[in-house]
């Protein structure tokens, strides 16, 4: 499920940079669909930010995001994957892994907790200090070593200190969990956020020359953090916002971020669909 042609707010973020989402960049305008492409680990960058894709449904997401949350100040080793992507806790992320190194490390979690670190990571920005965990939940393991895997996201996490490299990154973490939201109404604002995400999904399926119909249930009972977790794991195509949406430690402030992210991409698509109809034939 991923919205389309994102314009991202420009609210302040942890990161050092804004995210930039050029509108123009396709000449359609796609809808909220699933995806079962696996990611490549070995490939250069360029062809693995292709081939990676985050699979999610709203039914992926717990109505409770932690049942045991474990303590902000705990410090743990984590093994770690750099990837052109972004996971969200209550995401399902597939994964195809033949490099060396990686069949190395899941060799390891096969053995143990199947626990690894998903953490974005771009030619341009670098590499991010905050990810998720990623939970293998299905793998298969064929004749020439390879795996492919299904994980589920879990718990974020900020990189506190680089334990190795070599085979692959090990890092000491600790857990982050959003801050309370005072006297702020979440459930109102999750309303908000998924009356958005249907208006922008109609007017997409509209300018794509699909049949209108009544949007389903999208938030389907969940809490506004898994909910603004849901959310965020759907802007697919725009990973340096979604970096920035994990990295936020409080959920009032995600929600409005994505409210604002919404409304930017229903305007457009507004726009759009007003200027389709004013010159139907172009």
């Amino acid at each position: 499920m991923a919205l389309p042609q994102l314009i991202p707010s420009h609210s302040s973020s942890s990161l050092t940079h804004q995210p930039s989402i050029n509108p123009h960049a396709a000449n359609t305008y796609p809808i909220f669909k699933p995806f079962s492409k696996s990611s490549s680990l070995s490939q250069s960058r360029s062809r693995a930010h292709r081939l990676n894709y985050l699979r999610c449904s709203a039914s992926s997401f717990p109505d409770n995001h932690h049942t045991e949350p474990p303590k902000s100040d705990d410090v743990v080793e984590l093994p770690i994957f750099p990837l052109p992507l972004v996971l969200f806790p209550g995401a399902m992320l597939p994964l195809q892994i033949f490099e060396f190194r990686y069949r190395i490390m899941m060799h390891t979690l096969l053995h143990t907790d199947l626990r690894f670190g998903v953490i974005y990571s771009d030619s341009v920005t670098g590499t991010a200090d905050v990810g998720c965990v990623g939970e293998i939940v299905k793998h298969e393991r064929l004749v020439d070593d390879r795996f492919f895997l299904i994980c589920k996201g879990q718990e974020r996490f900020r990189i506190t200190n680089v334990v190795r490299t070599k085979p692959y990154l090990v890092a000491e973490v600790n857990w982050l969990e959003d801050r309370p939201s005072g006297s702020e109404d979440l459930d109102g604002l999750a309303n908000e956020v998924e009356s958005y995400m249907k208006d922008v999904i109609r007017l997409s399926n509209r300018l794509n020359g699909k049949q209108e119909k009544e949007t389903l249930d999208l938030r389907r009972n969940l809490f506004p953090t898994p909910f603004s977790f849901f959310v965020g794991s759907t802007f697919e195509g725009a990973p340096r916002e979604q970096q920035a949406l994990l990295e936020l430690e409080d959920t009032a402030t995600r929600l409005k971020r994505e409210k604002e992210t919404l409304r930017n991409t229903l305007n457009y698509l507004s726009a759009a669909s007003a200027v389709k109809d004013a010159f139907p034939s172009s």
